[in-house]
């Protein structure tokens, strides 16, 4: 018996040399430290008896409840005869499998107490005149926290060694609010079932083989870290899998650090400074990257809906692919890994075009704790399951430290939240809205081969992730399936008081808001004007125009861009612009496109389109000399460009430049020829200028 209780204490079952010789070490040192009854107890308490769905069941208490619902003390004699003849053999002896023959094992163990004098023979025989009634086995549901428990021992374990833990008489205090678990309970379970009539069983397959979609939803406080509710998979006891610590990609989820390093240009110096009025191409385009630029990325937008020049905040608002990895190659890729890394993603992200789309794995308790840097000011504030551990005195054996970091300015920070509020009010998660949670929220889809949904309230933060194990396409979007959950959790959670209270999102100090005109253009082709508020770092935002400007700062460009521009002062018309497309010459030296960009349109070696500013925000320069706005647009992008002979920076980039004739040039990439042409300011309008490799 003590070698069984060393080897179910501290040992595997796995039969070898080595482990029978460690069996015996451990059973002398048990035979020396405790008497008989400690060793029978634990004995009692460890034993193997059975298994239940996926759960062993160890020691009698266990037994206890699984096979007649019962408190051990609660026990009669036919009953704990019943275990106690277990023992020897829990699946031989099976009452579910083999009842005749575990009816004969409980009535010898009671003949065997009459021989050694533990109960008198008129009790034996009454005992044995009973039937053996074992409790219908019911399907195992694990307990609602089990995963989070499971996540708390793992923990535990790298802290103290398993004696401390099974017999050093520690109290633990966890994280985990039962309301909050209660409520990310039912949220699952209403998804899973919703999720359920979505998903589509694959042909030819029986139902008792079909793999339902996984899902895992992780709930914090963003302001300590507090792990307050955690649902690692549907069902506990059919897999221990804890999905909150599985790798998957996290697809668009992933895509707010790409703005956030975006526009974390308006405070730390770099150029170009991009706002969330800012410009991004959205078409078709192909990314090269690599040391040598020789390897492509060419990433499509959902449906291959594209939609021309679109804002920062349109951008991410519908999830647009093409921008954002646009605006990830623009930043650099590297400054997104570096942000990645500050906000907690796993050190396996790489530098490169598609880390903008998620396509690095990462775990839903990373996410959870990445977005953090969005909830709490611009910190990172580490998840954790494990407020202290106690000693049986009551003194402090280990406490959990609130770990934090600045990852963002406060003002970044904010302007992205105002991002994600803009994803759930009109964007891809605008369902929120639609199923009925009202409260300030801020958050976004994500969709890989699996579904996401991250988001946050003022004092309330929750990933949910849903897919399969085998990692095949789920079909469904972030938003069909992961938001829902998201929805029904976060509906139940804010009735509880604790939560109740979520508030609008505030501006820090250095933000400011301002007005924006857009132009837009009817069906019947009549411009018409629109006006919207942004929010802009102190510094960034466009000066309203004077109130001597009728246009409104935007107007058809009639501006000179070299001989080819329109000469006869009248704006250029659809048909003048499809007509100053000039083509490359491959044969041209730098030297002689340089020479003859004034009189020679075939000698630029790049595409360049020149037309004015559609849809564009109204931009108004802050200076009292009169001067007018351009915007140089290039693919690549990431492109160096030269005004009057010095660099202002690399491309998209909008700048002011004194009305007047100016001269621009683009650095190409290696082996193609700049592209270097002379250009009209005008104060009426915004110049655009798009090059093309």
């Amino acid at each position: 018996m003590t070698m069984q209780l060393a080897r179910n204490l501290f040992l595997t079952p796995r039969r070898t040399l080595a482990r029978k010789v460690k069996e015996i070490c451990l059973a002398l040192l048990l035979e020396t430290r405790l008497n008989k009854r400690q060793i029978f107890e634990l004995y009692a308490n460890r034993v193997y008896l059975g298994r239940q769905g996926n759960f062993a069941i160890l020691g009698l208490g266990d037994a206890a409840q699984a096979y007649f619902r019962k408190d051990v003390s609660q026990l009669n004699l036919p009953e704990a005869a019943f275990l106690a003849g277990l023992v020897r053999g829990p699946n031989l002896y099976s009452p579910y499998k083999y009842p005749q023959r575990a009816l004969e094992r409980r009535n010898f163990v009671m003949r065997q107490m009459v021989q050694t004098g533990f109960i008198q023979p008129a009790e034996a025989e009454r005992a044995i005149a009973a039937p053996l009634n074992p409790a219908k086995p019911a399907r195992v549901e694990g307990r609602q926290a089990a995963f989070f428990e499971d996540m708390v021992t793992q923990q535990l374990r790298t802290r103290f060694s398993e004696r401390e833990l099974h017999f050093g008489g520690l109290r633990v205090y966890t994280t985990l609010d039962p309301d909050l678990q209660r409520a990310a309970g039912e949220a699952a379970r209403a998804g899973s079932a919703e999720l359920d009539r979505q998903v589509k069983r694959p042909k030819h397959a029986a139902p008792t083989d079909f793999l339902q979609p996984q899902l895992a939803l992780i709930a914090l406080d963003p302001h300590s870290g507090d792990v307050k509710a955690l649902i690692g998979g549907r069902d506990y006891g059919a897999s221990q899998l804890n999905h909150v610590t599985a790798r998957r990609q996290p697809g668009s989820a992933f895509k707010p650090f790409v703005y956030a390093a975006a526009l974390n240009s308006g405070v730390d110096g770099s150029r170009p400074i991009i706002t969330p009025a800012t410009l991004l191409n959205d078409e078709p385009t192909q990314f090269r990257f690599g040391n040598k630029w020789d390897k492509t990325y060419e990433p499509r937008d959902y449906k291959e809906q594209y939609r021309g020049t679109v804002t920062v905040r349109e951008a991410l608002r519908d999830s647009l692919n093409v921008p954002t990895v646009s605006l990830g190659q623009m930043v650099g890729y590297d400054k997104v890994r570096n942000l990645a890394l500050a906000a907690g993603f796993n050190s396996e992200l790489k530098a490169t075009p598609s880390i903008a789309l998620g396509a690095y794995v990462s775990t839903p308790l990373e996410v959870a704790g990445a977005y953090t840097i969005f909830a709490h000011q611009g910190q990172y504030v580490a998840p954790r399951c494990i407020l202290e551990v106690d000693d049986p005195s009551g003194g402090t054996a280990w406490a959990s430290p609130v770990t934090t970091r600045r990852v963002l300015d406060p003002r970044v920070s904010y302007l992205m939240v105002s991002l994600l509020e803009s994803v759930v009010n009109s964007g891809t998660a605008a369902d929120v809205r639609a199923r009925g949670f009202r409260l300030p929220a801020a958050g976004k889809t994500g969709t890989s081969h699996d579904g996401w949904f991250a988001g946050f309230t003022s004092n309330l933060l929750a990933v949910v992730w849903v897919g399969y194990d085998d990692d095949r396409e789920l079909n469904l979007t972030g938003a069909q399936s992961a938001l829902p959950i998201w929805t029904e959790f976060m509906k139940r959670a804010t009735s509880q008081p604790s939560y109740r209270n979520a508030q609008p999102f505030t501006a820090p100090p250095g933000v400011v808001s301002a007005p924006i005109e857009t132009q837009t253009v009817s069906p019947d082709d009549a411009d018409s004007l629109t006006t919207q508020n942004e929010v802009f770092i102190a510094g960034t935002a466009p000066v309203p125009p004077s109130h001597g400007d009728s246009s409104g700062g935007i107007a058809p460009a009639q501006g000179q861009a070299g001989p080819e521009a329109s000469t006869n002062g009248e704006p250029w018309g659809p048909s003048q612009i499809t007509n100053d497309i000039l083509r490359p010459q491959k044969s041209q030296s730098p030297e002689s496109d340089a020479a003859g960009a004034a009189t020679t349109p075939a000698s630029l070696s790049p595409t360049e389109i020149l037309l004015p500013e559609k849809n564009a925000p109204a931009i108004h320069s802050a200076e009292v000399a009169p001067s007018g706005p351009l915007h140089i647009q290039t693919e690549p992008p990431g492109l160096e460009v030269l005004i009057d002979g010095k660099s202002v920076g690399l491309s998209p980039l909008t700048l002011f430049l004194p009305v007047g004739k100016h001269t621009y040039k683009v650095i190409p990439p290696p082996g193609r020829v700049p592209a270097e042409r002379w250009i009209q300011i005008t104060a009426a309008a915004t110049m655009t200028v798009n090059i093309h490799y």
